[in-house]
């Protein structure tokens, strides 16, 4: 059975650490933070938790790389949050040394893992961590696409009354106020979802799942967590159980959707080999240019980040 390692012990890591626990999918989770105690505190109350849930997925916290030895899939959710006064370079710059720092550490000591990224800015850190890793791009992809899916499903749930399990849809872009929502490919039990819902509630919808985000940070006060931990445990799964599961994942496109050298979210199958193949849909000239204006966003980004020379 698989071993996994969470790299950052904050409420996405532990949550990510807890979830995958529960599934009782892999033999041990590792949960690593530069502070150790917090690791192994958390680490050892999923722990204790497990004759009460019913797992036996052994979960053990530490602040040594030594550790995750043998790693077949890596989540990185260390990172810092945007402080009033931060700017994004700032984010950026501090953000990706660590992700740098994290990524050479882990594959010094495992061989060819598996490297899903949810530290932000999602789509540059992603790049950080693949140009540090030397990994296969089917190896190092981020996790945005699932969380922003998950909420727009979400939101649509809520609106028609209806179980979240019957809503099917696919996200595109970059993570963040310009990602690409598709409602033409959303579907309800198989319904197209334009047939259920009137366009202005719809629009309303995807306006605020673009800003899913920031709404939590205004009422909590800071990000999210429980569904950002779960969406990275799901990739996790599917990966474990070579599912092939269509998800919209943060990947490093060459050609496709006529986009190059850049990291985007598209719609990917995931199994055992990490990406298996990315998936090319037919988008219409409205949504090619959605899909367009993020991608230019995104490659701002990117070129702030290179020019840091990290």
């Amino acid at each position: 059975m698989a071993k996994v390692t969470v790299v950052g012990a904050g409420n996405v890591g532990a949550t990510c650490a807890n979830v995958l626990a529960h599934k009782d999918i892999v033999k041990e989770v590792v949960l690593l933070d530069i502070k150790g105690d917090m690791a192994k505190g958390k680490a050892l109350d999923t722990w204790q938790q497990a004759p009460i849930d019913y797992y036996s997925t052994t979960v053990t916290g530490t602040d040594d790389y030594a550790d995750t030895a043998g790693s077949d899939i890596v989540v990185i959710t260390a990172g810092i949050p945007r402080r009033p006064g931060m700017s994004r370079d700032d984010l950026i710059s501090t953000n990706a040394k660590i992700v740098k720092t994290v990524t050479e550490n882990i594959v010094k000591h495992s061989a060819n893992p598996i490297i899903i990224v949810v530290s932000n800015p999602l789509d540059v850190m992603t790049l950080a961590a693949f140009e540090a890793s030397g990994l296969d791009k089917s190896r190092v992809f981020g996790m945005a696409g699932i969380l922003d899916t998950a909420r727009y499903r979400a939101f649509l749930a809520t609106a028609l009354d209806v179980s979240p399990k019957e809503i099917q849809a696919v996200l595109m872009g970059g993570h963040g106020d310009t990602m690409v929502p598709l409602p033409r490919y959303t579907t309800v039990a198989g319904i197209p979802v334009t047939e259920l819902i009137d366009d202005a509630t719809l629009d309303a919808i995807v306006e605020r799942t673009k800003k899913g985000g920031g709404e939590l940070v205004q009422l909590m006060g800071t990000s999210a967590w429980y569904a950002p931990g779960a969406a990275a445990a799901q990739m996790v799964e599917a990966i474990v159980k070579d599912e092939n599961r269509i998800f919209p994942c943060c990947a490093l496109l060459e050609g496709e959707y006529g986009l190059n050298d850049i990291f985007l979210g598209v719609p990917v199958k995931l199994g055992k080999n990490g990406i298996n193949e990315m998936i090319e849909l037919k988008l219409n000239e409205a949504e090619m240019e959605l899909l367009n204006n993020s991608a230019n966003h995104v490659s701002s980004v990117i070129e702030v980040f290179k020019g840091m020379d990290i």
